[in-house]
C-alpha cells in the first residue's frame, strides 16, 4: 500500500486560511490563541490526519518524556502488577513507558538495553535477568547521566537506586512459621543464586532454621534455573520420594509453591498434614489452588510506583547524585496450605 503524504501545519493553515504560526501555537494551546481557534485548529489536524513531529521536537528539547523498562516476564503476576505500578505514576507525571521483556536471558536484556538506549529515554527501570551477571550493558546510561533505577531483583554494583523488600528477613518469617506448626525437616526450592532476591531467601531459610537448632541439611534444597513451574513439580518429585521426606516446603515464588501441592496431592501426601507448603509473592493463583496457598505478601504495585518517582525525581533534578536504597515491608498470609494449629 503506497503511503500518503505527511500532513504539516502549512496544509492545516492553508485550509483554515490562518498563518502556520497561529497553527503551531494553537497545537499547543497556547495562551495567545483563542479558545474558538484552538478548537478550529485541533479538529481540522484530526480531520486531516495530522501527525506531530515528535522526533524532531524532542532532538529540540533533548527530552522524549519517555521511560524505558526492561523486566524478566510480563506474564508473572508479580511483574504485571509491578508494570501497572510504574505506568500509573509515569502518567499521573506525563510521561509514556516503553516495556521489554528479556526472558531472563542475558543477551536479550543486552539488546533491550541498547535499543532503550537508542530511542533516547529519559530514564530506565530494570529488574535483572535471572542469569545476568556482567553490567556493563548499563553503564552507557551512567556515562550519559540518564537515570537508572534498579527494582526487586537488583544489583548492587552500580551507584543506582534501588528499590527492593528485605528478602532475608521475609524469608526467614516464612521459615519460621512452618517451624511453629510442627514442621522439622523443611526443604527449600531456591532461585539463582547470583540474584540478590534468591541469595537472600535461601540466607533467611538458612537462618531460621539455625536459630531453631536444626541442621541445614543441603539434600533439601533444590536450586532451580527459572522457577518454573515444570522445575517446581520436578524438584517436589524428588523431594517427596526421599526418604524420610521433608515435612515443610518453601519455595522462592508462588509458581513452583503450587507445584509442590500438585505433586503432593498426586503422591496421596496430606497438606498440611504430612507436608506444610508456603510460598512467596501472593499471586493470584495462591487462592484457587486446593488447599489455598500461604504466602509472602510482595507490594509489587507501590515498588513500581516508588521506582518511577525515583526516576522522575534524578529527571527532574539532575544536580541531585546522591543514590538510595529503599526498601519495603512485607507480610505473612497464612492459609490452608501451612496451617495447622
Amino acid at each position: 500500500m503506497k503511503k500518503s503524504k505527511e500532513i504539516t501545519i502549512y496544509d492545516i493553515a492553508h485550509a483554515l486560511n490562518v498563518s502556520p504560526s497561529t497553527v503551531s501555537r494553537a497545537l499547543k494551546k497556547h495562551k495567545s490563541i483563542g479558545k474558538e481557534t484552538i478548537k478550529k485548529v485541533e479538529k481540522k489536524a484530526m480531520q486531516m490526519g495530522y501527525r506531530p513531529n515528535i522526533v524532531a521536537a524532542n532532538l529540540r528539547t533533548q527530552k522524549t518524556n519517555t521511560i524505558g523498562v526492561i523486566v524478566p516476564r510480563i506474564d508473572r503476576p508479580f511483574i504485571s502488577t509491578m508494570i501497572s505500578g510504574i505506568e500509573s505514576e509515569a502518567k499521573a507525571n506525563g510521561y509514556h513507558v516503553i516495556f521489554t521483556q528479556s526472558h531472563d536471558r542475558t543477551a536479550l536484556e543486552i539488546e533491550n538495553a541498547q535499543l532503550l538506549f537508542n530511542y533516547r529515554v529519559d530514564g530506565i527501570i530494570v529488574s535483572l535477568a535471572m542469569e545476568t551477571t556482567n553490567f556493563e550493558h548499563f553503564q552507557a546510561f551512567k556515562n550519559k547521566g540518564i537515570p537508572l533505577v534498579f527494582v526487586d531483583r537488583v544489583t548492587e554494583t552500580l551507584d543506582t537506586d534501588l528499590v527492593v523488600i528485605d528478602n532475608l528477613q521475609s524469608a526467614q518469617i516464612a521459615t519460621q512459621h512452618l517451624i511453629d506448626q510442627g514442621c522439622q525437616r523443611i526443604a527449600h526450592l531456591a532461585g539463582a543464586q547470583q540474584r540478590n532476591v534468591y541469595i537472600n531467601r535461601r540466607k533467611g531459610y538458612e537462618n531460621a532454621l539455625e536459630a531453631n537448632h536444626i541442621p541445614v541439611d543441603k539434600n533439601l534444597i533444590a536450586e532451580l534455573s527459572h522457577l518454573t513451574a515444570e522445575e517446581g513439580y520436578a524438584a517436589a518429585k524428588k523431594l517427596l520420594t526421599q526418604k524420610p521426606r521433608p515435612d515443610g516446603i518453601f519455595t522462592a515464588n508462588d509458581t513452583t509453591a503450587v507445584s509442590v501441592i500438585q505433586c503432593a496431592k498426586e503422591l496421596g501426601i496430606k497438606i498440611p498434614d504430612e507436608l506444610a507448603v508456603i510460598g512467596f509473592n501472593n499471586d493470584p493463583i495462591g487462592t484457587i489452588i486446593e488447599p489455598s496457598l500461604s504466602t509472602i505478601d510482595h507490594p509489587a504495585r507501590q515498588m513500581g510506583e516508588i521506582a518511577a518517582r525515583q526516576l522522575l525525581s534524578h529527571q527532574n533534578h539532575p544536580e541531585i547524585e546522591s543514590s538510595n536504597l529503599i526498601k519495603l515491608k512485607t507480610a505473612l498470609i497464612q492459609r490452608a496450605s501451612s496451617r495447622r494449629k
